[in-house]
């Protein structure tokens, strides 16, 4: 489309040119930066489910304001890069008291809106709508490219909140692909709906900056399950995998320098090495966090921490290094 638009600049007059390429970076700016859908048109209003009216907003809410509706959350979403929101409230013409809050965040890429929603699922339950989606009697989360949706039912009513969710999410145009880290992550092991994404301070660690974690589950042998089962814990122990973005390989080097500074002072660095081709590997233990294990590649960091079995923890970062791009 670019190529096609130049090829017509260059056949106008100096004026025209001129007017053409103003209008030029106003049209191409938006496509540069994907598709994106006006807020108040995923509210539904005509296409209500039936029995259902709108009773408030649509309402739109912007930095300055998002305060004044989510005061204690709002700091969160500004964390995420926060654009722009909109509310409005639905209310059942069987039921006054039955009323559904529907709140719609440009979060501005697939990855921040992503964040958002990794942060407030609390477990595993798909419903069916959007990239992603949670699902339970009184509320609904889901995310789809930029946009962050949530929805909450005064009643229980899991029925109309998925009707909702459904029809909202179908209104987004945003075709940007689910961000591709959480592909890397090996499946084996993986507790569901746990992967989550940080814009900063990964596992509590300025120095690790933005990334992704999930959360693993260790392999319980029979002797181990007869010790669990006597302590009350039959599922197994858990350990958090975890992937590090930086700019470039030298600002993971920084960053895997700065860990193992940060381990040698407050808990210790192992001597023993990790038989694989890639250059930085750091073994060691922090006080809080437990048993460590971070290697890099390119301008990744990945790691495992808080697991008790090495082998554990080497058999997912040997499949996690395999699956990084």
């Amino acid at each position: 489309m670019l190529s096609v638009i130049v090829s017509i600049l260059r056949r106008l007059k100096p004026p025209s040119t001129i007017f053409c390429i103003f209008l030029l970076i106003l049209v191409w700016s938006p496509l540069s930066q994907g598709a994106t859908t006006p807020l108040q048109s995923l509210i539904p209003r005509k296409d209500i489910p039936q029995g259902w009216i709108l009773i408030h907003g649509p309402q739109t809410y912007t930095k300055k304001t998002l305060f004044e509706h989510i005061n204690g959350q709002a700091e969160l979403f500004f964390k995420y890069g926060f654009l722009m929101s909109i509310f409005a409230t639905y209310q059942s013409k069987r039921d006054l008291q039955d009323q559904i809050e529907v709140d719609i965040y440009d979060m501005g890429k697939v990855d921040q809106a992503f964040g958002v929603f990794s942060r407030f699922r609390n477990e595993d339950r798909p419903g069916g709508f959007g990239m992603d989606s949670y699902l339970d009697d009184h509320s609904a989360l889901f995310y789809k490219g930029r946009y962050f949706g949530m929805l909450y039912a005064a009643e229980s009513n899991a029925d109309f909140l998925r009707r909702f969710s459904k029809l909202i999410s179908s209104k987004i145009s945003d075709p940007s692909p689910p961000p591709k880290e959480i592909s890397y992550f090996p499946k084996n092991g993986l507790k569901p709906g746990s992967i989550q994404y940080f814009a900063e301070g990964l596992l509590g660690h300025k120095f690790l900056g933005r990334g992704f974690q999930g959360t693993y589950m260790e392999k319980v042998g029979i002797k181990d399950k007869i010790e669990d089962r006597d302590k009350g814990d039959v599922e197994g122990k858990e350990f958090k995998v975890f992937l590090a973005i930086f700019k470039d390989s030298q600002g993971a080097t920084n960053s895997l320098k700065v860990y193992k500074d940060d381990l040698t002072k407050k808990g210790k660095v192992s001597s023993e090495g990790i038989h694989q081709s890639e250059t930085g590997v750091l073994k060691g233990e922090d006080p809080y966090q437990g048993k460590v294990i971070v290697l890099q590649k390119g301008f990744y960091l990945l790691g495992a921490v808080g697991f008790e079995k090495e082998e554990d923890a080497e058999n997912r970062l040997a499949e996690f290094i395999k699956n990084v791009k």
